[in-house]
């Protein structure tokens, strides 16, 4: 694993011992496993993953792992494709991305932009809406993909 990806782990470490919540070593593990691929994982790849070292895995074990670490912040759902990338900002407890994700070669980018979100709340207060969630992915083919 690249030394990024410990560093990461060390800080979501840090934030939990913070947040007083519990990071097992199921949870650590799944977070890795996520951080090792550049690529967003489904849950059933990530059960695969993780049977090398945990055999007795069940798919409960990895939704419950996927629940924490979405809930911690630490990791983001592909809401299209219905499968999980390490969160750019893991200390940033809740905030909005923008998902860019290559029709290709499955590659997820995150993209954090403040200005595109408040023009987003600017335009539902101007209607009278509360923004409590949203999704934004926009699907394309990559810098990679496309010279090739």
């Amino acid at each position: 694993m690249k030394s990024l990806d410990q560093q990461l782990v060390k800080q979501i470490e840090d934030i939990c011992a913070a947040r007083g919540v519990r990071l097992t070593t199921q949870r650590k593990r799944v977070f890795e496993l996520i951080c090792a691929s550049p690529k967003a994982s489904s849950a059933y790849e990530l059960l695969e993953e993780l049977k090398q070292t945990e055999p007795q895995a069940k798919p409960p074990t990895v939704y419950r792992a996927l629940d924490f670490l979405l809930e911690q912040g630490f990791i983001h759902r592909v809401e299209s494709t219905n499968s999980y990338i390490q969160c750019g900002s893991c200390n940033a407890h809740k905030h909005y991305s923008h998902m860019l994700i290559c029709d290709k070669c499955s590659n997820v980018i995150e993209l954090v932009d403040d200005s595109l979100v408040a023009l987003l709340v600017n335009n539902a207060e101007e209607r009278g809406f509360t923004i409590t969630n949203h999704v934004i992915e926009s699907h394309g083919v990559c810098k990679s993909c496309s010279s090739d």
